[in-house]
């Protein structure tokens, strides 16, 4: 059959899904996109109301390329479709005893903010970014661009170079050793601590190889696209669209039809619908669990411990702060405690690390005059039945007490509109396995090859993107897991 004539289902909208559907498309394939939501992009969506707009869920962009690649793969400029912009400050830190400073975008002068208000020396900060950069560079193509479950990945020059600089990723001790050992001032250690729960990890068990976190922030940058974090999903479906990819919203997959060694159809609605190629975007282990019942189950992928989930309160205030910015994090006193008590005891800590961001800096419009669009967020353990009701009044009340004292203000006042998101939603939304935001948990060293492969051994036309397989969680590694699944999809 003629390349041009094959056709491939994509299960779910979310941003992996919808890249993937834009490389097969480029290849030459028909392309559905099948989506159980009225609505694109998965976690990365928007809510309104009241005169405010939320992102409904990553707040930071890092690594806008992977972006622009998609629209440079088709032939398209980005700048037509997607517009971003660098941002000179990355984040605004507040601490309990009373120290807050703003985090410059500049490797440099972050080193001397921290060591004007922290007392930490300058070079060891510049130091702990050059090393998140060695270890970037180490893992990049060797890791994140390619499958770890193909023999070539294991046998080429980039690989090669990988071996000989193995020991410099420091896979063995913990992230928080690791920056106790180079950081005096244990507020230096929770801020590069804090890394760790950008792949939903617990900094006292994650490898030290997680600093490679940082140098997406600093050494690259952090990034604030036009419109908001949505504005990628939107603009990305828009070139879906123009490249001929048709979605079909409100449609749920509900099984996978296989014949032997093929997976040959997709049923929706009742119907069955042939195709060449499928991919799932669905999390790995509902993907099994709901559309693959009958197949081999792999227990050992599907077992591992879950990544954190997130609490989210989405709040218009009915004031502006000058004192806080894009983003902010107010830190707990005892961050050992806090994820004690989010990975050993399942629960949300009294005195939770709080993140708040507010889009309405830079879109004047995310909020009425004199207001400010907040998406509040507490790290909350997977969905493993805690009474959810019970714990999002304890932690609203826990939030607002915090942010009341360090900023000030009586924050509860000035609510004038929520929304709330946890685990359950998220879980609900967006058939993630018991609503972990990045799939499997990377609190041990081996984490990264406990991960599904991008392609089934069992099916060899059945490929699988986004955050609950290889490479990982987040809008960047998304677009990476697409690019690894449909290189490896015939032409």
């Amino acid at each position: 059959m003629n390349s041009t004539k094959k056709k491939a289902a994509v299960v779910g909208a979310g941003i992996g899904g919808i890249a993937s559907a834009i490389r097969l498309a480029v290849k030459g394939y028909v392309v559905d996109v099948f989506e159980g939501n009225a609505y694109p992009g998965g976690k990365l969506t928007t809510i309104s109301q009241k005169g405010y707009r939320f992102d409904a869920g990553p707040s930071l962009f890092t690594l806008p390329a992977l972006v622009d690649d998609l629209f440079k793969l088709a032939g398209k400029n980005p700048s037509d479709y997607f517009q971003y912009q660098k941002l000179p400050e990355t984040c605004r830190y507040f601490f309990e005893d009373g120290t807050h400073f703003t985090a410059d975008a500049e490797p440099e002068n972050l080193a001397k903010t921290i060591e004007k208000y922290l007392g930490e020396p300058s070079e060891r900060v510049l130091a702990h970014l050059r090393d998140s950069a060695v270890k970037y560079e180490v893992t990049e193509k060797l890791f994140l661009h390619r499958s770890l479950h193909k023999l070539s990945t294991y046998f080429n020059a980039d690989a090669l170079k990988g071996y000989l600089n193995m020991h410099k990723l420091d896979a063995f001790r913990s992230m928080s050793k690791a920056n106790s050992d180079r950081f005096n001032d244990p507020r230096v250690v929770q801020l590069f601590n804090r890394y760790a729960t950008y792949n939903g990890s617990d900094p006292y068990q994650t490898p030290a190889t997680m600093n490679i976190i940082p140098h997406l922030e600093y050494n690259i940058g952090a990034f604030f696209p036009k419109g908001g974090m949505v504005a990628i999903t939107n603009s990305l479906v828009k070139l879906a669209k123009e490249l001929g990819v048709n979605f079909h919203f409100s449609s749920p997959a509900e099984r996978l039809i296989t014949d032997r060694k093929k997976v040959v159809g997709i049923q929706v609605a009742g119907k069955a619908m042939g195709y060449e190629v499928v991919v799932s975007n669905m999390d790995v282990v509902n993907t099994f669990r709901r559309l693959l019942p009958e197949a081999k189950q792999p227990e050992r992928v599907l077992r591992q411990p879950k990544s954190t989930s997130a609490l989210i309160f989405y709040w218009g205030i009915k004031k502006e702060f000058s004192e806080l910015g894009l983003h902010n994090i107010l830190f707990s006193k005892d961050y050992p405690t806090e994820f004690a008590t989010l990975f050993e005891k399942q629960t949300i800590h009294n005195d939770p690390t709080v993140y708040i961001n507010i889009t309405s800096k830079y879109e004047a419009d995310d909020a009425p005059n004199g207001s400010e669009n907040w998406f509040v967020m507490v790290n909350a353990p997977a969905n493993d039945g805690q009474d959810w009701d019970s714990l999002i009044s304890e932690t609203r009340t826990n939030i607002i007490s915090k942010l009341s004292r360090l900023l000030g203000t009586d924050i509860g006042a000035l609510i004038e509109c929520e929304d709330v998101l946890d685990p359950r939603l998220i879980e609900s939304r967006t058939s993630s396995s018991q609503g972990a935001l990045y799939g499997n948990s990377s609190n041990n060293r081996f984490a990264a090859f406990m991960r599904h492969a991008n392609f089934s051994r069992q099916f060899n036309n059945l490929y699988f993107v986004g955050g609950s397989v290889h490479p990982g969680g987040g809008v960047p590694l998304c677009l990476l897991s697409a690019k690894i699944a449909v290189d490896l999809v015939e032409g």
